[in-house]
């Protein structure tokens, strides 16, 4: 993929400025940092490099990447990070060679301790140019949120504590310049304790949104209120937020709906584990890629992992259009001494405002899991299925992906990975039905 399309600025300067997050936290104390990394370099070989219905090309990729996980839970700062850095060789040139990155990244310097914080947070990846094409090297760009702000502490006698915040949000990406935007956020929240392990807060928000040279939507503002509830048990976690969200198009109008947040955790052992998430809430493309944006800081007790199958392309529509979202997505783990397994039921509705042509429904279904037939080989595969409806174009997709993936390690620090996999999609509109099937063979040093 070329670095530069209609004025865009260098890819590699919005790989920079993704990773600036990490290579920050990572100048913190040693003695309270912990920092993971594996180095990789394969060889994928593909019999439909395009994704194309009628004129698949077969293709040779030399990989060379790295994965990394950074914590430090210091008193003055708390920093998490997990990412992917990879460049992806294509030694046929049908497409030109290209660096992909992701990251997601949170840090939190206790500016004065109890009283003022300054926050960042960093998210980075690869999605989709055009959502209605296949995902092939072509239709892939560099995207990148971040946010950063003060963060103000304050008792409200003796029985609440206060936090107001202010944040500069950023969302850029390399090809579809209508999701560039420069957003302005405030908040106040007032917390009360209703045990040790129960919370319950009070949150007023505030959003303005100014696209930088948006074609396809105005801006707005957004302003949210909201109460929250918290629980941490043994064995059970409970977060639910419901309010009402407003929406405030510049000389386009304005909409208004309930807001809703929900996530359960259930671990009634050291084996399985059971967590229900949804929303009923306005978003857009900024916020899908973000995650979870305007958060409290990550649980200090929540391990941070970096997948090992590098850099994947994201689902998100990338635009300047805002959506209600309707999503409940269910999970599932098993964990034995020799295998784990799990399960991922999904749906998930998005209702434009201004322009429904995008409108969709979406199902999904996934089932993943590893067995380690002996102590330095381990054998890992998942299934993957979504139906995709969008009523507006009535278009249905229908995607399914599938893959082996087998693991040798012959040292300590050193192993090699042989994979296989298989995605194909099928699909009522012309020219939008493919299938691949992708081989790749790799060598690992982990730290």
């Amino acid at each position: 993929m070329s670095a530069y399309r209609n004025g865009s600025r260098p890819a590699h300067s919005t790989l920079a400025r993704a990773i600036a997050l990490a290579l920050l936290v990572t100048t913190g104390a040693a003695s309270a940092a912990q920092f993971d990394y594996a180095l990789y370099a394969g060889i994928e070989h593909s019999d439909n490099i395009t994704l194309s219905t009628n004129n698949p090309v077969s293709q040779n990729v030399f990989i060379p990447g790295l994965n990394f996980t950074y914590s430090q839970l210091g008193s003055a700062v708390q920093a998490k990070a997990a990412g992917s850095l990879e460049y992806r060789d294509y030694l046929g040139k049908t497409f030109d060679n290209q660096v992909q990155g992701q990251l997601a990244g949170q840090v939190n310097w206790a500016v004065l301790p109890q009283r003022l914080d300054l926050y960042a947070e960093d998210y980075a990846g690869i999605q989709p140019v055009d959502s209605l094409a296949s995902n092939a090297p072509n239709n892939q760009q560099q995207t990148n949120v971040l946010a950063l702000g003060p963060i103000l502490h304050f008792r409200v006698g003796d029985a609440m504590r206060g936090q107001a915040e202010l944040r500069y949000v950023n969302s850029y990406a390399s090809k579809v310049k209508d999701f560039n935007s420069s957003r302005g956020v405030a908040a106040f929240r007032l917390f009360r304790d209703l045990s040790p392990t129960a919370q319950v807060s009070a949150n007023v928000e505030y959003q303005h949104v100014d696209f930088n040279q948006s074609l396809s939507g105005p801006n707005y503002d957004r302003s949210e209120a909201y109460a929250r509830y918290t629980s941490k048990l043994a064995h059970f976690t409970t977060d639910v937020s419901l309010g009402w969200s407003q929406i405030k198009f510049k000389r386009a109008g304005s909409d208004s709906a309930p807001m809703a947040r929900l996530a359960l955790g259930w671990q009634p052992n050291l084996r399985n584990e059971v967590i229900l998430s949804g929303s009923y809430q306005y978003a857009d493309a900024a916020q899908d890629i973000a995650q979870q944006p305007y958060q409290p800081f990550l649980d200090q007790n929540q391990p941070v992992t970096a997948t090992l199958q590098g850099v994947s392309v994201g689902n998100v529509v990338v635009s300047s259009q805002v959506y209600l979202e309707r999503r409940l997505d269910l999970s599932y783990a098993f964990r034995a001494d020799r295998w784990t397994a799990a399960v991922t039921p999904g749906y998930r509705r998005l209702g434009y405002i201004n322009d429904r042509t995008l409108n969709q429904a979406g199902r999904s279904l996934g089932i993943n899991g590893e067995y380690r037939l002996r102590p330095t080989l381990t054998l890992s595969g998942f299934v993957y299925g979504e139906k995709l409806d969008y009523s507006t174009l009535k278009r249905t997709d229908k995607t399914y992906r599938y893959g082996l993936d087998l693991a040798h390690q012959w040292t300590q620090h050193w192993s090699w990975h042989a994979s296989v996999t298989h995605q194909r999609r099928d699909s009522n509109a012309v020219n939008q039905t493919y299938h691949e099937t992708a081989f790749f063979v790799s060598v690992v040093y982990r730290r």
